[in-house]
């Protein structure tokens, strides 16, 4: 899978932009503040159907403008698509997938991606919607059932939270619980179930990456948590039934506080080095490892279930790496054959590699300095 070509229009800081790319490596260079990072930003957008930096699409649409555009060529199979976006200020955006409007939920998978950012060496420390969210958007591109439950679910929590509010409250009858909790069971337990397999995938493709990246010293494993309820003496299927306990057992708590206390949106996934709790106990340096670990299986997750290496963005994040995890990167996406775009301020980080595209990047403007 590779993106050819992009046309951006009022997008960000780019009135109009043109560029071709390499089907290996890109590298955008320039000061902060220049523009670098919206290219990025428009490739995720094209992915995901949003950004990862804001949350209003409007933001997005150029200062003074109405309307913006997002027009991407790229490679699948090796069959050519194409993704166009009209986002605008007023009016609702269109999504265009060669030539047909489709709505978000038939988005992600087509342009496939794995995004490394400044952000995402708190993925280990960090807080357990972190690592909810790169679950999250890993199976939504490898899954398109997975993507369609998770909005499922993420609907009925809030109707049920609302409802809890008016229980509270004493405007609404607690037997309406009822309802909404058997619409919870079946798609909370799909999230559950691909989860925990996934996590068991990651795990096994990360323990290998860690391996490598520190000289077999340190091997990295996950478990997938379930809030409140310990997977490690039930059976996975068994979740339906404990989740039914759990929930009617714990309703008046979550009348009292007016949101649903169980369920996929609390839980977590561990990491353990050497047996050692990572998040707790790791070292700076492990804990980087295990991030840069992490995105590699990845890569590797997407490549063993879909047939195909996603694109890899690397936002800023090289320079945040020690010379030798930048060289580990490198040297496995460069093998892999992986398209992959970089945005970096100091270029000399770059000097011994060769086949890269390299772009300079300047306020709003962006043009190849090497091929």
């Amino acid at each position: 899978m590779n993106i050819k070509n992009m046309l951006l229009k009022n997008f960000r800081s780019y009135k109009g932009l043109q560029l071709e790319f390499s089907p290996s490596l890109n590298i955008f260079t320039g000061d902060n503040a220049q523009g670098k990072t919206n290219i990025i930003e428009a490739i995720y957008y094209a992915a995901l159907g949003t950004s990862y930096r804001i949350k209003n699409d409007a933001d997005l649409i150029a200062w003074q403008e109405n309307e913006a555009v997002i027009n991407i060529k790229f490679l699948r199979m090796d069959i050519e698509n194409n993704v166009k976006f009209y986002l605008n200020k007023i009016k609702r955006r269109q999504i265009i997938l060669n030539g047909e409007n489709i709505r978000q939920r038939e988005l992600p998978g087509n342009i496939k991606i794995v995004m490394f950012s400044p952000e995402d060496l708190l993925l280990v420390k960090g807080a357990p919607s972190l690592r909810r969210r790169f679950l999250n958007i890993e199976l939504s591109q490898t899954d398109i059932f997975y993507y369609d439950n998770l909005v499922k679910y993420n609907k009925i929590v809030i109707q049920r939270n609302n409802l809890l509010k008016k229980i509270r409250e004493k405007k609404q009858s607690i037997n309406l619980l009822d309802v909404w909790d058997e619409q919870l069971f079946d798609v909370a337990v799909f999230i559950w179930k691909k989860r925990y397999e996934a996590v068991k995938k990651l795990s096994d493709f990360a323990a290998v990456m860690q391996k490598n990246i520190s000289d077999n010293k340190e091997i990295l494993t996950m478990n997938y948590k379930i809030h409140n309820i310990d997977l490690l003496n039930n059976d996975i299927a068994d979740l339906k039934s404990l989740y039914k306990d759990k929930i009617r057992q714990n309703r008046m708590e979550d009348i009292r506080r007016g949101s649903t206390g169980i369920g996929p949106h609390h839980d977590d996934i561990e990491l353990f080095i050497n047996e050692i709790n990572l998040k707790n106990f790791g070292s700076q340096g492990q804990q980087r490892t295990a991030v840069l670990a992490l995105k590699l299986a990845e890569l590797e997750y997407i490549k063993n279930t879909s047939g195909q290496y996603p694109i890899l963005l690397l936002d800023d994040v090289m320079s945040e790496l020690d010379e030798k995890r930048r060289k580990k990167m490198v040297l496995f996406f460069k093998d892999k054959k992986i398209q992959t775009f970089i945005t970096a301020t100091d270029i000399s980080m770059f000097d011994d590699i060769k086949d890269a595209r390299i772009y300079s990047v300047s306020l709003g403007h962006a043009e190849v300095i090497k091929c």
